[in-house]
């Protein structure tokens, strides 16, 4: 199977437990891994999944509503993409919080699912 990745898409958004994180928000990066047959695909866009729109169903879902929990983020974009791609098998995602309210040094926290397209 083969796979187009996006990376490192950053945004602002207020998702968190705490209410400073409601009023401040942070930055939170999301990748997404979509899985489709492209062998042997055309040069048309129409035949394609349109990047663009990906982009912006995680825009919206990321800067649209406010989550206490990155898992349920990373769920919600995960269903969107393949709601809105049908050409699409299979997406990973997944949602990083570099700057979670962690009492201590580390370099990311994230959320990450696997979604088949049929599936539950």
């Amino acid at each position: 199977m083969s796979r187009v990745v996006l990376e490192g898409l950053e945004f602002h958004a207020r998702h968190g437990v705490y209410d400073t994180e409601a009023v401040l928000g942070a930055r939170f990066i999301v990748d997404a891994e979509l899985h489709y047959d492209f062998a042997g695909l055309r040069d048309e866009l129409r035949e394609a999944v349109n990047y663009a729109a990906v982009y912006a169903a995680i825009q919206e879902e990321v800067t649209g509503r406010r989550h206490q929990l990155i898992e349920v983020l990373t769920d919600r974009i995960a269903r969107r993409l393949l709601k809105d791609q049908p050409r699409l098998s299979r997406v990973v995602v997944r949602v990083h919080k570099p700057f979670a309210p962690l009492p201590g040094v580390f370099r990311d926290v994230y959320a990450e699912l696997m979604l088949e397209q049929g599936g539950p």
